[in-house]
């Protein structure tokens, strides 16, 4: 039996089951490696703008019954809600056994107040044309699914993963900036409030980096997603780390896509039946 490593709290966000470009497989992996005391799940969990119908692969469904599994033992598990899965915000406050959905999360560490959300309330496209956010997540999920077909061209040459949208964001001066704004954003309103830290994810990018506003030194961290990054923000011994999947093991896209053919037999993925079908899991 695999030794897992104990870890005082982990966080993990964009993982966007129910998409072809979630790495389902590897996250699966990581997740048996560790034992943490608190998982916090800091938004876009499921990706409810893009549920398709008949593409839920039992890979997601293992993910799920995996953190089910931790909830169901001694793990603390937090839902923090983004927008992909924004629905759930109507379930926050909602709690069974150590699993709860919250749209927030305040707790100390070691006597520095962190502040978990997802981050989506900086995005002013999201705030101000939700039409046009989803539109483009659509074509981001597309370009995803390219970079796929491209990798696994790549795999059978003996050639390394790229990510086209990934060089595509680094390199934009518009998305560059972006992220600097989120960043700076996310910092300022954690002094505004008296907080040490703030923890987000939403823009993709994995980050841990020290912030002075008004003299008033605050942590932001980023957990990054599981499209791109395979990231997650690891807390032991009063420090962060990132810890970075691609980093520790050479995963082919095979792995990726082993049971993309063996997807579960449901018949409409609605919020409503998918939550049931999640509390279904939880209680047996």
């Amino acid at each position: 039996m695999q030794n897992k490593r104990k870890v005082e709290v982990v966080v993990l966000s964009d993982i966007h089951l129910g998409t072809r470009g979630c790495r389902s497989n590897e996250l699966l992996s990581y997740l048996k490696t560790i034992q943490p005391q608190i998982l916090i799940l800091n938004g876009d969990i499921i990706d409810m703008w893009q549920f398709k119908k008949n593409y839920w692969p039992a890979s997601h469904m293992k993910v799920i019954k995996h953190i089910i599994g931790l909830a169901s033992k001694k793990t603390k598990v937090y839902y923090i809600t983004g927008n992909h899965d924004e629905v759930l915000r109507r379930f926050a406050g909602f709690k069974i056994g150590n699993l709860n959905i919250v749209n927030q999360l305040v707790i100390e560490l070691d006597g520095k107040t962190h502040w978990f959300f997802h981050g989506d309330v900086f995005d002013v496209i999201m705030k101000h044309s939700k039409r046009l956010a989803k539109a483009g997540a659509v074509g981001y999920d597309s370009l995803i699914w390219i970079n796929t077909i491209v990798n696994t061209s790549r795999n059978w040459l003996g050639l390394g993963r790229v990510s086209l949208s990934k060089r595509i964001k680094d390199n934009v001066k518009s998305a560059v900036k972006h992220i600097y704004n989120f960043e700076i954003t996310a910092a300022q309103l954690a002094a505004s409030k008296g907080y040490q830290a703030i923890v987000c994810g939403h823009i993709h990018q994995p980050e841990i980096r020290k912030s002075v506003i008004n003299n008033q030194v605050i942590d932001y961290l980023n957990s990054g997603d599981w499209i791109e990054n395979m990231s997650a923000l690891e807390y032991m011994d009063e420090k962060w780390t990132m810890y970075l999947h691609q980093e520790m093991f050479e995963l082919s896209n095979e792995a990726h896509h082993a049971d993309d053919e063996a997807s579960l037999p449901i018949e409409d993925m609605k919020t409503k039946v998918l939550f049931q079908k999640l509390l279904e899991e939880f209680q047996s």
